[in-house]
This record gives structure tokens, C-alpha cells and sequence, in this order.
């Protein structure tokens, strides 16, 4: 039965109710080039009554201009729209076809054959369930059509169709269908692909796409559709991992706040406890907002709205996940890349990177080696041209919350855009979460030393018992702002003035942190955070000394500031911002730090190709600029004084 007879029998709301209950699946015909991907969704359409009577009369017109099948319609018409790729009988962008039967709905990707848009290729491949991989039976297992089945691995695509096509022109022989499965299977041991299906068939002539033919009774297999229609994918999706990108906040009035996004993985319910991330803190789910009102539960793929039931600190690029599974945070990643651009991919090239919904500074700082798609051998390659493939490692200028791309399709992927022109220029899916850096964080499993190492009570002597030797009770005045904004000056100032009043009190700042404990460290993104995260801990251990500890860095990423205040511990932590406009700071820059950045000398310098995030609530903001620094002190003893941390 044809749609419009659907409709006519059941009513426009009785068919769109039925049609909504029916599972999708989306899929591409990818291969070499002639292998008959356009024809070959050109007789799924024709043959399920789903082509309309203006395009089937516009694609007859079409067949006797362009056609290549002796004035017969020239099914492969219905997909390739483009001039171009009428007139020379291929296909160059993806074209996305849509049908439906009574099991299912489809949504057809038809990817290009040709060398040259592999990209195009791998853009429709990113969101697809299954790949219709046709095989000329004439050319059998060619180049193009390993390096697609990679990608399509590579793209994380668990459900592959061999459609062995063209069969009428090797006699239908069975034989030659078997010697081209086998060869496919020899390659395809060395992908990660759980099920693997092969059919041989003539999209042509019709053979085996729809309906069952005469001309191969040796195959007892079903027709393409009927695989198409029952092969399940429903446990492909990820419905453990909670991960809910924040889009947008909504605030239509002062009584609703909502985040919008679309859930990347998992399920989520009200009454759900959630945790935000980068911060960590902590909610539960108070209602979920559909277009079509409240419900109780959304899994992934649906647009919703979340409102909480705190009134806590969630933005675009934040990431709503549960609060024991949350994806792992780094500012370096190892990812495999698609290159799409002309210029060549090169270590130390700087670019933007898209994820989810966080934009961040990247650079490249590694190319591993490059895939060999003919042999799936990696090599080594010092750049990567445009349509290779190769593994990489990025560091950012922030830390990404992010999954492997074989847990998680959605928080596994990326995308790198030019910083100039804003041109997307490579497609990435993180591979591997524990480089050496985060081994250096204690984030290796197999060195973890909070699962191997514990805490025993040994101590004699109790921190409570230092503070009275001492007396005084020691506290972290961690002092940010931009480089020369007088955090170096305020802290020794503060610590003369404590020292000058009997108090047990020493500076932490980058020259004393970087030519002792992190000599060993540069100025990478992953540096600058162990660097901070050393400070940190150094700090939280003055304080079981008694000792009161004033730490004055950079230190530009509020997350990164979050996470030093988690380890020394709320109550004893107290941020200082040293507000000053970067004008000013240049102006005071004796030694040329911002002179040689602006230059293109040095790099990643906070405030010029560097992000900085001003602290959104500090404990105390001092203005450096209309304020003597004498005064500032002032104000700092002053604040620690109204706290009962002053004798």
C-alpha cells in the first residue's frame, strides 16, 4: 500500500499517529565509483510507491537528457539533483532520501564514490546506524571501497550490508559472489564491525533490493529491505552514560529557568540526581519540558528542556551528567582525524575546536601516524593531506568533558575549524582518555594512588594541635587576575604585613613554583593546570601545618580555580581577584611578555591567544589600577580580620 493510500484509509491524524511510532534508521550506500549507489536507492524508492508523480515525470524528462540506460528511466536521477552530477553520471555531495514501510521509517544517506570527497563521504557516515557498501561484482574489493568500510568503522558504525551489485553482469554466478565475500572478509578481520551481511543483487534490474528474483535461486538469503526492515539497533545507543549538553539557558520570566539541549546519551527521569560539569555541583531534575508539554522521562536523541531543582550556576558548554559517571576532564586528547581541508594538517598548527556545545582554542601538538586505508597499516607522515587519516594528540586551551568515541558517539566526536576563514577542516573521534599527562595526575588505573595507597591514622601530632602551637588558624588566599595585574605585589604585601603580626605565613608564586617543585613542567594547557594543581596541594598541606598560605598565579579557567578551591578545601580557601583591564596590564609589562606575544614570538599568553575567565563571584575584588597597592592590602587584611582569622 502507497502512503497516499494509507492516508485515504486511515485519516492524515491516524496516519501521522502510526508514522510516529515507527523506529528510524538511518543509513548510507557508500563505495567506488559506478558501483550503482544512486540507482540502487532509486529502486528502493520506486519500488516502495514513494516517489511522487511530479518527480517521476520530472526524472523521466531528466533520463532522456542525462540517462545512461537506453531511454529507460534512469533510476540513479530520483538522488543525484545536481547539474553536475547529471552530467557526468556521479555523485558529488550527500543526498539524504526519506521513505518509510510498515516496519520502519529510513533516512538514506548517498555518499560520494570518488577520492576526492571522502569528506563528503564521512559527513554523512557521522549519524548513520548501518552502510550499504556496494561492490561492482565486475571490479570485486577496490581501494574506495576499504578505505569507506573504514571510515565507516572508524565513524563507529556496527552494522555493514556487502551488496554485491551487478550481478546480471557477471551471469548471476554465484561463484564469483562467494570469491568477492570472501575477500571482503579477509580484509574486513582487521575492523571493529560486530555484523557483517552480504547480499548480491542488481539494483538495476531490481534483483534482490525489494523483492526476491529468479536469477540467483543458489542465494536463500532475504532482499535488501527485509534486512533493512528487522536488523536491530535499538541496544546500539548508549542509554547508561547520562550526558546532556547545555545549548541554552531559558529564563522567559523571573519564575522558570531551563536548560535546552538534546540528550546525548543515557536516560534521564525526574526526580533524577544530576551533577554539572565542569563544576561539579550538584542537583536534582525538578521537570522535563517537551514541545508537546512535561514528561517524566527523555532518553537520547530528544530535544528537550531540564529545569532543576537548585538555583545553581549552568551554561552554554556546560554538560548535565550523573553524579557517579561523569566523563573524564583534559585538556590534551588522542583523537583519529579525518582531514578535509587543502593545507595540510602539521604539529604545532592552532585551530578551533567544536564540541558538543564548548568551543575552545586547540593546538596540534602530535601527529602519531598516518592510516594506510589500502593495508589499515599506520605509518609514520609528517602532515596529513586532505581526505587521509591519521591519529593525533590536541591540547586546548580549556578542559573538554568528553567520552571515547566507541562509549559515546555523541561526546566522542569533534570537529576543528580554521580560526580565519571559520571553515570546518577535520572531523575527530577521541580514541584513548589516559595520556601521560593524566598518568601525571594520578589518573593511570594501573598506578592510581587513590585506589592503591590509604590514609592511615598515624599522626601523633593532629593539625588542631599545630594551629595552638602556633596559634593562629591558617587559611589560602588564592590571588588571580591577568598577568601584571598586581597579584605578585598584593601577596607579598599581605604576607609582610602577616609576618610583621606573628603569623606563619608563606607566598606561592609562578617563579617560586617553576624554578623548584614544577621545574619539570612547561606552558602547555596540561602543564599550566598540573602546575596549579601542585599549588593546590602544597597549600592543602600548609593548612594541616597551621600554616597560612597566599597563592598567586594566573590561573585563567574558573574551572581550573574550582577545582584548586575543592582541594584545599572550602571553608580555608578564599579567591582574590586582582581586576585589572588588559590595557593596563600591557602598559605595565617592563618586560615585554605581551610585546612578544602580540609579535607572534611566544604563545598561549593569557589575554592576548589565551582565554581568561573573570572570577564570577570572588571572595574579594580588588581594583589594581585605581587602588595603591598599599590600600589593597589593606582591604585583604581587612577582609581577613571580619572572618576570625586575625589575632
Amino acid at each position: 500500500m502507497s502512503y497516499a493510500e494509507e492516508i485515504d484509509a486511515q485519516g492524515i491524524e491516524g496516519y501521522l499517529a502510526r508514522y510516529g511510532r515507527r523506529e528510524m534508521l538511518r543509513l548510507l550506500t557508500c563505495g567506488s565509483v559506478d558501483d550503482g549507489k544512486s540507482t540502487l536507492i532509486g529502486r528502493l524508492l520506486y519500488d516502495t510507491q514513494m516517489v511522487h508523480d511530479d518527480v517521476l515525470a520530472a526524472t523521466r524528462k531528466a533520463s532522456d537528457r542525462f540517462g545512461t540506460t537506453g531511454g529507460e528511466l534512469d533510476l540513479a536521477l530520483l538522488v543525484d539533483g545536481l547539474q553536475a552530477e547529471r552530467e557526468q553520471g556521479i555523485t558529488i555531495d550527500v543526498a539524504y532520501r526519506y521513505f518509510a514501510t510498515e516496519r520502519r521509517k529510513f533516512v538514506i544517506a548517498d555518499t560520494p564514490g570518488h577520492v576526492q570527497y571522502t569528506r563528503n563521504m564521512a559527513t554523512g557516515a557521522s549519524h548513520c546506524d548501518l552502510a550499504v557498501i556496494l561492490i561492482d561484482a565486475r571490479h570485486g574489493v577496490l581501494e574506495q571501497t576499504r578505505r569507506h568500510s573504514f571510515l565507516c568503522a572508524l565513524l563507529g558504525i556496527q552494522h555493514f550490508v556487502v551488496a554485491v551489485n551487478k550481478m546480471d553482469l557477471v551471469g548471476w554466478s554465484e561463484a564469483r559472489f562467494q570469491e568477492i565475500r570472501d575477500a571482503y572478509i579477509e580484509f574486513a578481520a582487521r575492523l571493529q564491525v560486530r555484523d557483517i551481511h552480504f547480499i548480491p543483487m542488481s539494483a538495476l534490474k531490481g534483483e534482490n533490493v525489494v523483492r526476491r528474483g529468479d536469477s540467483m535461486p543458489w542465494f536463500q538469503g532475504s532482499p535488501l529491505l527485509d534486512h533493512l526492515e528487522t536488523v536491530h539497533v535499538a541496544s546500539d545507543r548508549n542509554l547508561v552514560d547520562l550526558r546532556f549538553p547545555v545549548q541554552l539557558v531559558l529564563r522567559p520570566d523571573l519564575d522558570f529557568r531551563g536548560y535546552a539541549g538534546t540528550l546525548a546519551s543515557g536516560v534521564v527521569r525526574v526526580g533524577d540526581p544530576i551533577a554539572v560539569v565542569p563544576s561539579g555541583k550538584q542537583s536534582t531534575v525538578k521537570s522535563i519540558v517537551t514541545f508537546d508539554g512535561n514528561v517524566e522521562e527523555a532518553f537520547a536523541g530528544m530535544a528537550v528542556v531540564l529545569t532543576l531543582r537548585d538555583e545553581i550556576d549552568v551554561s552554554r558548554g556546560d554538560m548535565l551528567v550523573g553524579p557517579n559517571n561523569a566523563p573524564p576532564l583534559a585538556n590534551a586528547v588522542e583523537a583519529m582525524v579525518v582531514w578535509f581541508a587543502g593545507a595540510p594538517l602539521r604539529p604545532g598548527a592552532r585551530y578551533l575546536l567544536k564540541h558538543t556545545t564548548t568551543q575552545t582554542a586547540t593546538t596540534v601538538t602530535d601527529l602519531r601516524y598516518r592510516i594506510n586505508v589500502g593495508t589499515l597499516r599506520r605509518e609514520s607522515a609528517p602532515e596529513l593531506q586532505m581526505n587521509e587519516i591519521g591519529r593525533v594528540r590536541l591540547e586546548c586551551s580549556r578542559p573538554l568533558a568528553a567520552d571515547a568515541y566507541t562509549k559515546n558517539r555523541a561526546t566522542g566526536a569533534f570537529i576543528l575549524i580554521d580560526r580565519l576563514d571559520n571553515a570546518t577542516v577535520g572531523a575527530g573521534m577521541i580514541v584513548e582518555r589516559k595520556t601521560t599527562e593524566e598518568s601525571v595526575r594520578g589518573r593511570r588505573a594501573s598506578a592510581d594512588a587513590r585506589s592503591n595507597v590509604r590514609l592511615h591514622s598515624r599522626r601523633l601530632v593532629t593539625p588542631e594541635a599545630r594551629k595552638a602551637r602556633l596559634g593562629q588558624e591558617p587559611f589560602v588566599l588564592w590571588i588571580t587576575g591577568l598577568p601584571r595585574a598586581g597579584k605578585s605585589s598584593l601577596a607579598y604585601g599581605v604576607e609582610k604585613w602577616l609576618f610583621d603580626h606573628q603569623h606563619h605565613v608563606h607566598v606561592l608564586d609562578g617563579e617560586i613554583l617553576r624554578l623548584g617543585v614544577n621545574s619539570d613542567l612547561g606552558f602547555r594547557g596540561v602543564d599550566r593546570w598540573e602546575n596549579q594543581r601542585r599549588a593546590a596541594e602544597l597549600a592543602r598541606l600548609n593548612l594541616g601545618f597551621g600554616i597560612s598560605t597566599i597563592v598567586a598565579l594566573v590561573s585563567p579557567l574558573a574551572f581550573e580555580r574550582a577545582e584548586a578551591r575543592r582541594i584545599v578545601g572550602g571553608e580555608r580557601f578564599f579567591e582574590v581577584f586582582c581586576d585589572a583591564p588588559l590595557a593596563a596590564c600591557e602598559a605595565r609589562d617592563e618586560d615585554g611578555l605581551y610585546a612578544r606575544a602580540r609579535a607572534g614570538e611566544i604563545a598561549e599568553v593569557t589575554g592576548v591567544d589565551a582565554p581568561y575567565e573573570p572570577p564570577a563571584a570572588p571572595d574579594l575584588r580588588l581594583d589594581t589600577v585605581a587602588d595603591a597597592a598599599a590600600a589593597n592590602v589593606g582591604k585583604v587584611i581587612e577582609f581577613l580580620r571580619q572572618r576570625g582569622l586575625l589575632r
